[in-house]
């Protein structure tokens, strides 16, 4: 496209006033400066759009008809450059989080701000805490919440909450009291590699035991609740993604003696990421509603035991 915009502006200031005196004063142009830029449109449009008549531009045949067309597209242009220049809380975000994030806090998150911000889109990616991390690397996302360990000098990482693993099955059997090593040998169902509860489980346990029998991993937290329910296994998960199952008694917490597996919730963006008024109030919308969730739960627990 050869057209500019500038020379679509000039165009129509050209139309309105019929004189480029009237509007090089208008816009602070010299008068050769309009009438080089109407030329260059006619060239580009490979005839002229105005009549030279008693030294006055006139609309022809073909100057009315691109007239027609312009107009409402720069109008167009025009109410949305005051609309992005006055309003802060209008745009897109891109937000990408770990899997127990999206299944368990960030649907809330999402709604409630949408609710405070209705002319705010959200997009939501999910993936490990791997896969998030290097979408932000990337530049795909704008933001992440995840779970674990992330690593790069790109990334700035900011705690938001602190949440706790359990080892949990639906086998009675299997929760009298006892230490972690005593469990290695029975069947384990873990997330897949690059998941932040699987990594941060593993990473807790690699001095106490040596080989952790993991017979089955799966990439959703739904999916392995749905094979403790059938199994008779183990598994590492969340406690805000086990609460209801726990309270209904569908699956059991197994009583692990020195076993005090706690992890961060990380929220995650890159270094050169620019912070627009709008980034800025999402992220500390989500924050502060994040850790209240999170401390809420803490509370629950708390109670309930």
């Amino acid at each position: 496209m050869k057209l500019t915009l500038r020379q679509m502006q000039i165009f129509l200031n050209v139309v309105s006033s019929g004189h480029l005196t009237n509007v090089a004063k208008e816009m602070k142009l010299s008068q050769s400066a309009i009438s080089m830029s109407i030329k260059e449109l006619e060239n580009i449009l490979g005839r002229p759009v105005f009549d030279r008549i008693n030294k006055k531009l006139v609309l022809n045949e073909v100057g009315r008809a691109f007239y027609k067309e312009i107009d409402p597209i720069f109008k167009k242009l025009s109410d949305i450059e005051y609309e992005f220049k006055n309003s802060e809380n209008k745009g897109m975000i891109r937000v990408g989080a770990s899997t127990t994030i999206v299944d368990y806090l960030m649907p809330s998150i999402i709604c409630s701000y949408m609710s405070s911000y209705p002319d705010v889109k959200i997009t939501l990616k999910e993936g490990n805490t791997k896969e998030i991390t290097q979408m932000i690397q990337e530049g795909s996302i704008d933001v992440g919440f995840v779970e674990g360990f992330v690593s790069g000098s790109d990334i700035i990482k900011e705690k938001i909450g602190v949440d706790e693993l359990l080892v949990v099955t639906s086998d009675k059997n299997l929760c009298e009291p006892c230490y972690i090593d005593e469990l290695a040998e029975k069947r384990w169902v873990l997330r897949e590699e690059g998941s932040g509860t699987r990594e941060v489980f593993l990473n807790y346990i690699k001095e106490k035991v040596d080989n952790l029998n993991i017979f089955f991993e799966l990439g959703h937290t739904e999916s392995i609740k749905s094979i403790l329910m059938n199994r008779e296994c183990l598994t590492c998960i969340s406690k805000i993604s086990v609460d209801n199952e726990i309270k209904e008694g569908k699956l059991h917490q197994v009583d692990v003696k020195n076993f005090e597996c706690k992890r961060d919730f990380l929220m995650i963006y890159h270094k050169d990421k620019y912070h627009s008024t709008l980034f800025e109030k999402f992220l500390f919308f989500s924050k502060k509603l994040m850790m209240q969730m999170l401390e809420s739960e803490n509370q629950i627990q708390f109670k309930s035991k």
